[in-house]
């Protein structure tokens, strides 16, 4: 009888909770930090732009500053970077991932990348 109520003893002390508190949230960022990289070459550096916009094989998608963070393998498609509101650079890519960090930052690895109007129909 003495083990039995040793054990409902124990059982009925209150347990202990410790509380954790969430890390504080990054500060937001108004600019995207886009990476642009080829096997051979590096197309844009830590450069800050407004948008990128591109082929993922879950669908089209328009990347802002403070977006989501996730990892998207790329289509074989167009990559448009709108650099500001008066300028645009698109490059055909064959393929690769892009990263969404949760800093506003973008690094996008292409197999290979080339500006569109360095391309002909021909």
């Amino acid at each position: 009888m003495n083990v039995l109520a040793r054990s409902v003893r124990a059982a009925a002390k209150p347990i202990r909770l410790a509380r954790f508190y969430a890390s504080e949230a990054p500060a937001s960022t108004d600019a995207l930090r886009l990476t642009f990289v080829v096997p051979h070459k590096t197309l844009y550096q830590t450069t800050t732009v407004q948008q990128v916009n591109l082929a993922a094989t879950s669908g089209d998608m328009g990347i802002l500053a403070n977006h989501v963070p996730t990892i998207e393998q790329l289509n074989p498609g167009v990559v448009e970077i709108i650099e500001s509101s008066e300028v645009t650079k698109k490059f055909f890519v064959s393929g690769g991932f892009a990263t969404i960090n949760p800093d506003s930052s973008l690094n996008i690895n292409a197999v290979e990348a080339s500006p569109l109007e360095e391309l002909s129909l021909e």
